[in-house]
């Protein structure tokens, strides 16, 4: 009997000292503290893009662009094709005609033409400015002086009144503006032109196979339709042009 209470005795000694031993495993409701270097370990990783990297990268990104397409590499072929793209067309922008004269073709008759649009345009400018300032020296006259001028076709020998003047005046003024705005649209046709036709020349191939012909022709006119009465047979077709396609 004596032995089984030192027996218990033991155990009860042994769960005591068990019961007082720290818990190994970390309260999950307690708030980890991070030390302050970890901290600026994890901030360098994720460091803003600054200026400068960002556009190192995007000049990276446009020259891998020219000798990749959608990560396919390029051949010689298509890096010169595109090559002589950009020279038609920045040629074009340089002075106009140079380079429909870089694509050859029919550039003989193309920088005849453009040109002569801006020779056209010089002219019809120079005219509405006469024409502008015509008015405008008149109402200026008007202006300072409080009466019409003595000479001149809208002096006082004229029924010109101020009203009619500035009418006039807003309108050559509109006009030389609008033939400027049309000149700078023939310049960029002149580079559309040039970068159209390079591609076209380079990029596609044009056979010969294709032919065209003009011919006349009479097309019904629907004069024989339901419920309108039959007339002559010239009511019933009417003279055209018919355009033929052919693939050889």
């Amino acid at each position: 009997m004596q032995r089984i209470l030192w027996l218990l005795a033991l155990l009860l000694c042994a769960n005591f000292v068990s019961a007082q031993r720290r818990d190994t495993i970390p309260d999950s409701t307690k708030t980890v503290i991070i030390p302050d270097s970890v901290k600026a370990a994890v901030q360098d990783t994720a460091k803003k893009e600054t200026r400068a990297e960002r556009k190192a990268r995007i000049k990276a990104e446009k020259e891998r662009a020219k000798y990749y397409y959608k990560d396919i590499k390029k051949d010689s072929a298509r890096l010169e094709i595109e090559r002589l793209t950009r020279v038609a067309w920045k040629r074009s922008a340089i002075l106009p005609g140079w380079g429909q004269y870089t694509n050859q073709g029919l550039w003989w008759i193309k920088v005849p033409v453009i040109y002569g649009g801006f020779v056209a345009s010089y002219f019809v400018i120079d005219y509405w400015q006469w024409y502008y300032k015509l008015f405008l020296t008149e109402l200026q006259y008007r202006e300072q002086y409080n009466q019409p001028s003595p000479d001149g076709i809208l002096g006082m020998n004229s029924n010109w009144d101020t009203q009619g003047l500035i009418k006039f005046k807003d309108y050559g003024r509109r006009n030389r503006d609008l033939t400027i705005l049309v000149t700078v649209g023939w310049y960029g046709l002149n580079i559309v032109e040039a970068y159209v036709d390079s591609i076209l020349k380079n990029r596609w191939n044009i056979s010969n196979d294709l032919s065209f012909k003009l011919s006349p022709t009479f097309m019904p006119t629907g004069s024989n339709s339901a419920g309108i009465p039959n007339f002559s047979a010239k009511s019933l077709y009417a003279p055209g042009i018919k355009m033929t396609f052919t693939l050889n």
